[in-house]
């Protein structure tokens, strides 16, 4: 290898180090117990799935839950409620949306001076968006009827929908990279719970401008527990080292030096 190829090498090397390396301990059990929550939620996920689009192909079972739910949205439409929708659907659109992931990932990854993380996000997205435009034509799920839809029509398959599956894959995984990092469970539950109410809202606001089934919404969601899944994963097997209390205490407060005695030892 010659000089400038070693200097480039250490140079990406350095690169690598700062900004694509992010270390976290665990004690015990935990990095075992992250594979678990990610492994659970994959399967979950993929069998949700499935359980949904087979009743989609065989109309039956929780098909069955389409006509109620959008009928019970209808029965409650009223100004106001609509044009929060119409907001809503455009927020989480395909203009907005994507503008407000740009703008997070790169805003995020100045501030940290730390790129894992939202380049994390960033792919969990691309994956979801991939997983939509690829099973969306093999499964030509007819939307509702074109004078039920409230904002234009839109000619595009139902199943799975693309709305939900971006807001849900943003906000699962966004909470995800955030909270992973702190130990205050409560806190944690609370900002799945957030964000599981706004993806719900979402999915209502689908059904309610006469875009979306049900089932189309609930697919979503479990499709992109798979994404979250993976994404779990991926970040255990970067991140998670097992560690002792000291060590996580060190790292979390910043200080490397507890850690690097006790790895040298």
């Amino acid at each position: 290898m010659s000089e400038t190829e070693k200097r480039r090498a250490g140079r990406m090397r350095r690169f690598h180090e700062r900004f694509m390396v992010e270390e976290r301990v665990v004690v015990g059990s935990g990095k075992r117990n992250l594979y678990i929550v990610a492994g659970t939620l994959f399967v979950l996920g993929l069998t949700g799935f499935f359980i949904v689009l087979d009743s989609i192909l065989e109309a039956d079972d929780l098909s069955f839950i389409d006509a109620p739910v959008e009928a019970w949205l209808e029965s409650g439409r009223d100004e106001w409620l609509t044009t929060f929708m119409i907001v809503l659907a455009i927020v989480f659109g395909p203009i907005v949306m994507p503008i407000i992931i740009l703008v997070t990932t790169v805003t995020w990854g100045l501030l940290a001076k730390h790129a894992w993380r939202p380049v994390l996000l960033a792919g969990g997205m691309i994956l979801g968006v991939i997983m939509v435009q690829a099973l969306a034509p093999i499964i030509a799920r007819d939307r509702p009827p074109a004078e039920e839809m409230m904002i234009g029509y839109d000619p595009t398959s139902s199943f799975p929908s693309g709305h939900v599956m971006g807001v849900a894959d943003f906000l699962f995984i966004g909470t995800y990279l955030v909270f992973s990092r702190h130990r205050r469970p409560l806190i944690t539950f609370l900002a799945f719970a957030a964000a599981a109410v706004v993806v719900l809202l979402t999915a209502a606001c689908r059904i309610y401008l006469g875009y979306h089934f049900a089932t189309d919404a609930v697919g979503s969601i479990f499709l992109s527990l798979v994404v979250l899944g993976i994404v779990i994963a991926v970040d255990t097997w970067r991140t998670v080292r097992v560690g002792t209390r000291e060590e996580a205490a060190a790292v979390e407060s910043g200080d490397e030096t507890i850690g690097s005695e006790e790895r040298a030892r």
